[in-house]
């Protein structure tokens, strides 16, 4: 699965419009949180790493109710049932936030999801990848945590993130920077 490398331009592109926004819409100075959700946006690039989990069968999990289901699958204790839930959160923030249009059309598939309220699944899924007791994971733990508690002002903030950048990308190119003839 591709990830940009650190000084990918798209990486400094997710990092500035999600710190802009959280600072100047939100009022919001936290870096270790901003860095958390660019880094998100800068993974999920790829649509094949929104649904990089897989079932017991080796299929992708492509519903938030599979991923849940799964998660509970997983022994308690361990690193594994942990990135589960912090990736169903993950997912469940970046549908709720960026793309609200769609969490709304998902209510009228025929599917498991149609039913779910992204938030409460991502505030849970939050929560429990934040009680995992390991030194190491402190700091995430940490801000885990902080999503789980805020999870709509930080779906509200990449709403905000969506908005500046069709607002960027809807900005005439400089003299000099258009397509090659």
């Amino acid at each position: 699965m591709w990830e940009p490398p650190t000084e990918h331009p798209l990486r400094r592109l997710f990092s500035g419009l999600t710190e802009h926004a959280f600072q100047t819409s939100l009022g919001v100075a936290d870096p270790p949180l901003v860095d958390y959700l660019s880094d998100m946006l800068s993974r999920f690039i790829h649509f094949d790493a929104v649904n990089r989990l897989k079932n017991s069968h080796g299929a992708p999990l492509t519903e938030l109710t599979a991923m849940a289901v799964e998660a509970e699958k997983l022994p308690a204790e361990g690193r594994t049932r942990r990135e589960y839930h912090k990736h169903l959160g993950d997912v469940a923030l970046f549908w709720s936030g960026l793309f609200p249009e769609h969490c709304h059309r998902i209510q009228n598939l025929p599917c498991k999801d149609h039913m779910l309220q992204f938030t409460w699944l991502g505030k849970r899924a939050y929560r429990l990848a934040s009680e995992y007791a390991d030194d190491r994971l402190a700091a995430e733990s940490r801000i885990l945590r902080r999503l789980g508690d805020e999870f709509e002002l930080c779906a509200y903030g990449l709403r905000e993130v969506r908005r500046e950048w069709e607002e960027w990308a809807m900005q005439p190119l400089p003299p000099g920077c258009g397509l090659i003839k």
